[in-house]
């Protein structure tokens, strides 16, 4: 399997991305939006799973010059200016999207994102900022309402979410419900019981943050994915 780190130049910003790449040529592209904290080795190891699925796997870095946090203030700091100005957080995604289309044995009609945490909102976002994408996938991600382009949404959704998840309360699900079947999408959320916040990540384990693993969330929210990608491509 062949792995590269790719910077590319938006906006006068360096942004660093690591590609797993399938063993054939002509495969779908995934763009993966990591958490809050950056682009790390949790997205990096996802990328190489999928790459092993026939996939050519972009962790995207959102943040630039691949910064990472390692405290909770720091992962807030890095994360608050995107998600206050959504405009600009579309901008990056979609930049991101532009290079994977023009990478190597990508096949550019076959475009999914999926995301974890934080990078629930990326996805959501391309998606509603109306790029030409078969689907989004969100794992356990933020479900804050953005403004929908005049585009509409052309990609289906799947959120895949913890049912005890304190970050994303019920009221927060209701109303992402609500904006979904307003703008016509077609979308589905499944949410698993007993699950919290980055219920797919092992090493999330602070109670005090609402933060932990969950073996089978994690098994069948993976394999809801998978099923998902046979559906669209």
């Amino acid at each position: 399997m062949k792995t590269e780190n790719l910077d590319y130049t938006f906006n006068d910003q360096v942004y660093s991305t690591f590609v797993a790449y399938p063993e054939k040529d002509n495969a779908p592209l995934i763009l993966i939006a990591h958490a809050w904290g950056g682009r790390d080795n949790f997205v990096e190891e996802k990328a190489l799973k999928l790459a092993g699925e026939g996939f050519v796997a972009m962790a995207v870095d959102m943040y630039g010059n691949g910064k990472q946090g390692t405290t909770v203030e720091e992962n807030q700091s890095l994360m608050t200016p995107l998600v206050e100005d959504r405009n600009n957080l579309k901008s990056i995604i979609n930049a991101a999207l532009e290079q994977g289309k023009n990478l190597n044995g990508v096949d550019s009609s076959k475009l999914p994102a999926i995301k974890y945490n934080f990078g629930g909102i990326v996805v959501l976002d391309l998606a509603r900022s109306g790029a030409d994408i078969r689907g989004v996938v969100s794992f356990h991600g933020l479900l804050m309402s953005s403004e929908i382009s005049e585009q509409g949404i052309k990609s289906k959704i799947l959120v895949l979410h913890g049912e005890r998840d304190p970050m994303v309360p019920p009221p927060m699900v209701n109303e992402f419900q609500n904006e979904m079947t307003q703008a016509g999408a077609d979308w589905q959320l499944h949410s698993y019981g007993n699950a919290y916040h980055s219920f797919t990540n092992k090493e999330a384990n602070d109670p005090a943050l609402g933060t932990q693993y969950n073996e089978d969330a994690d098994r069948r929210s993976w394999q809801s994915m998978m099923n998902f990608f046979g559906e669209i491509f």
